[in-house]
């Protein structure tokens, strides 16, 4: 998976898989107990990873135990745009500002790498790093998603809450994923883990 749209696709070590993985797994589950093989496993993993993107920002840095303390610095005036799942350094550290404005920063990048166009259906998931409230969480979901639905743009499901986490970081993520009537069937599809359930 390489849904970060922080990095360019030339980037050396590639893309890092950042939410966006969470859409893909799934959905390819969902295909595997309908009987799908690991080839038609592998294409269809293929094609949600293009028809996704996402981009993080954070507020705080997260501690991980092995270390011991913060991975990296900010201060309360500061956020780091274009992190990591693990922890890792962003894209930019730039000022603190409202969330109206985190949120174009973040739909525009998105943007800028998807291109979704008008009329298409699409999930928007808002994804919390561990430390963001709901309530913030689905204050930046409103503000997506008034983005998309102004520029044409079907927002037809929704995920919003703690599930690719980065331990104690405060921050989100924002993905988008482009739907046509195979993979809305395998997103509603019933599943029942430890942080998604729902029945058909």
């Amino acid at each position: 998976i390489n849904d970060d749209v922080s990095l360019p696709k030339t980037h050396s070590t590639g893309r890092r898989g950042v939410a966006g993985t969470l859409i893909v797994e799934k959905m390819l589950g969902a295909a595997a107990e309908k009987g799908a093989d690991l080839a038609s496993c592998k294409a269809l993993g293929e094609k949600i990873n293009r028809g996704s993107a996402s981009m993080g920002v954070a507020l705080s840095s997260c501690t991980v135990p092995a270390l011991g303390h913060p991975t990296f610095a900010i201060n309360d005036k500061e956020m780091e745009m274009g992190v990591g799942i693990h922890g890792e350094r962003g894209l930019a550290t730039l000022p603190l500002t409202n969330a109206t404005e985190i949120v174009e920063h973040l739909v525009n990048a998105i943007n800028g790498d998807l291109n979704p166009q008008k009329g298409q259906s699409a999930l928007l998931h808002v994804n919390g790093f561990g430390a963001t409230p709901l309530m913030e969480l689905y204050l930046i979901y409103e503000l997506a998603a008034r983005h998309w639905q102004n520029q044409g743009v079907n927002i037809v499901r929704s995920l919003v809450g703690n599930y690719t986490t980065s331990l104690d970081m405060a921050g989100c993520s924002i993905t988008l994923s482009v739907l046509d009537d195979e993979l809305l069937g395998l997103w509603d599809a019933p599943v029942h883990t430890a942080n998604l359930r729902w029945a058909c």
